[in-house]
């Protein structure tokens, strides 16, 4: 078959050993066989899966949603849009039509406006609690394990600082520091 021990080897050359046969075998190239022993002759806690170390995926993506649900706080969501079309439509059917201007304009598109900030700045919460839960979460996880990924904490603090600003420009919008309705009158 190609292999040889070293007992037949010296042995079809002619030459003595002198030594007994050696249980192990050795192919022509040289090599020992693979001589690893089974996880279950080792005992037990030997299986090779001592304590498994947490990968940090769940935080990661966590880290990531924060992110992006600060972002989808920045650039607006289906939601609030929907909603906000919503508000339109009841102030138009509300409002009557001999309604003064600034009635108008506030029941049609001021309480669309701070429903579409009032979604934003769901959002955005939404993305800081995210992001603190994530950069948090080691302190109460196993003692001596609190380490985590860099990246995870990079993209965590992203997602509070989008959070942050989301939140305090759905805060301007709503109250009408921010881009106001205009003045009638």
């Amino acid at each position: 078959m190609g292999t040889k021990t070293v007992d037949e080897t010296a042995a079809g050359t002619g030459a003595e050993t002198g030594t007994e046969h050696d249980e192990t075998a050795v192919d022509a190239t040289g090599t020992e066989p693979d001589t690893t022993t089974d996880a279950s002759q080792d005992g037990p806690g030997a299986s090779g899966t001592e304590e498994e170390t947490p990968s940090g995926v769940g935080q990661g993506a966590a880290a990531v949603v924060s992110v992006a649900l600060g972002l989808v706080s920045l650039t607006g969501s289906w939601v609030g849009t929907v909603a906000a079309a919503r508000e339109t439509l009841v102030g138009q059917l509300e409002t009557a039509a001999d309604a003064g201007v600034a009635t108008q304009v506030k029941e049609v598109y001021g309480d669309a406006w701070q429903t579409s900030a009032l979604w934003g700045g769901l959002f955005a919460l939404t993305a800081l609690i995210v992001g603190v839960v994530v950069l948090a979460r080691p302190a109460f996880g196993t003692p001596g394990r609190t380490v985590q990924a860099p990246w995870i904490k990079s993209v965590a603090w992203a997602g509070v600082s989008l959070g942050v600003v989301g939140l305090l420009l759905a805060v301007l919008k709503y109250t009408d520091v921010l881009l106001g309705l205009p003045a009638t009158g």
